[in-house]
């Protein structure tokens, strides 16, 4: 799945907003934290500094970030912090899911006008597969036929139902990693 650069912006927004709350953090909390030694030191620097200069240096160290696997200092951060953060990155991301299934649909919608083809209500959508294997225990069936009533009458309710098609799913699997 392309992510497009809208999608990258908030991506990098989110990523910038992290390297924030790092900066905020006391030096034996930056000790423990799970990333290379090199950017460790370039956030007590950038805690040190004040006003335009600090922002430099965020936007620096958000920009080498962009490169590493980030996941652990996410869950560093919520653990210090809550869950707060998390939560709002885990949203994001199904909201960039439903947007792109919606996305593909539109375009199929519109494939199948140009072509003068009847579009069914079960048609073959990759992101709906890349959705199920993310989500193993979703009905994809049921995210395609969503998609496709949005695309026929452009009514948000498909697209809320949607999103809590997938806000349940990632629940689910959530529930099924803590052993409940």
């Amino acid at each position: 799945m392309e992510v497009s650069r809208s999608e990258q912006k908030r991506r990098i927004r989110q990523l910038e907003k992290l390297v924030m709350e790092l900066v905020t953090m006391p030096g034996p909390v930056l000790d423990r934290l799970p990333a290379p030694q090199e950017i460790i030191e370039l956030l007590r620097e950038a805690g040190a500094m004040k006003g335009g200069a600090r922002k430099r240096q965020i936007k620096y160290i958000t920009k080498r970030l962009r490169k590493e696997p980030v996941d652990e200092l996410y869950g560093f951060v919520s653990s210090r912090r809550g869950a707060a953060l998390e939560e709002t990155r885990a949203l994001h991301e199904l909201e960039y899911l439903r947007d792109a299934l919606l996305g593909e649909a539109l375009e199929q919608q519109k494939l199948h006008r140009h072509r003068d083809a009847d579009w069914e209500e079960e048609w073959p959508s990759r992101v709906a597969a890349e959705i199920g294997e993310r989500f193993p225990a979703i009905d994809t069936r049921a995210l395609t036929r969503l998609a496709w009533l949005y695309t026929r009458s452009r009514q948000k309710k498909y697209g809320r139902e949607i999103f809590r098609l997938l806000r349940a799913a990632r629940e689910q699997e959530r529930f099924a990693a803590e052993g409940r």
